[in-house]
């Protein structure tokens, strides 16, 4: 970490057990950090390597200029996001010019819908960089139920609620196997999409998964609201021998 390489470590689900073993040695031996987090906030990211930090290590929090306070099909979205991403790599490439490594603390995976990926391809060919995978949260989810999530020719796919509802419809009845993030305020509207595709009473609501206020319940059970860190699933059914 001395040559000045920024490392986009994945954290897993949430939970220090679940971190890989590169990851772990990384973070204890971090002379900077960097992670994102809302204004205001300590960052999730941060809390989940509580106890684990030098105690010399310097930090750099990179504040969300927005987060869900205006449409993200709004032109204004990706200026101030871009904006963002700029001044962050900016702050990056000063502390590796300067000879230091950073560990950006990434949750999940930082390849998987992570906002590691927008440093990423604006600090290639600036600086080193490297990428330490994770466990990512949708895993750490079907796990939860204590269910496989695909077998034999099963086909997952991956979808956010924030797709239109046609398109989320669409994505439902085509696949096998389901796996729907970004919920949040699109609950209402991905139910309506499994219930169209009649597959509502197959899905789970897994909440917090690997964390200590985990829950998992059928989607059926569930309220009209679900926490942030919350993931749809329904277990595929293929070819067993």
């Amino acid at each position: 970490m001395s040559n000045g390489c920024i490392k986009g470590v994945g954290l897993g689900p949430g939970c220090q057990d679940l971190m890989s073993v590169r990851a772990d040695r990384l973070i204890r031996g971090a002379t900077h950090i960097a992670y994102f987090r809302k204004k205001g906030k300590k960052g999730h990211a941060r809390s989940i390597v509580e106890g684990l930090l030098s105690e010399h290590v310097v930090e750099l929090a990179m504040e969300y200029p927005v987060t869900t306070e205006i449409p993200f099909d709004d032109p204004r979205y990706n200026a101030l996001l871009s904006a963002f991403y700029e001044q962050c790599v900016a702050q990056l490439v000063e502390i590796s010019a300067a000879g230091h490594g950073v560990v950006v603390l990434c949750e999940g995976d930082p390849f998987f819908y992570g906002s590691f990926m927008h440093l990423y391809t604006r600090l290639l060919e600036r600086v080193p960089v490297d990428v330490v995978p994770g466990i990512t949260g949708m895993s750490a989810a079907w796990t939860a139920t204590g269910a496989p999530i695909t077998w034999g020719d099963d086909v997952l796919t991956v979808a956010m609620a924030t797709l239109p509802e046609a398109q989320l419809l669409n994505r439902i009845r085509q696949t096998d196997a389901l796996v729907v993030m970004k919920i949040g305020r699109h609950l209402a509207k991905l139910r309506r999409a499994l219930k169209a595709a009649g597959r509502e009473e197959d899905a789970w609501l897994i909440e917090y998964a690997a964390m200590e206020n985990q829950r998992v319940v059928p989607l059926t059970e569930a309220g009209d609201r679900v926490p942030y860190f919350s993931i749809v699933l329904i277990h595929g059914h293929g070819r067993r021998p």
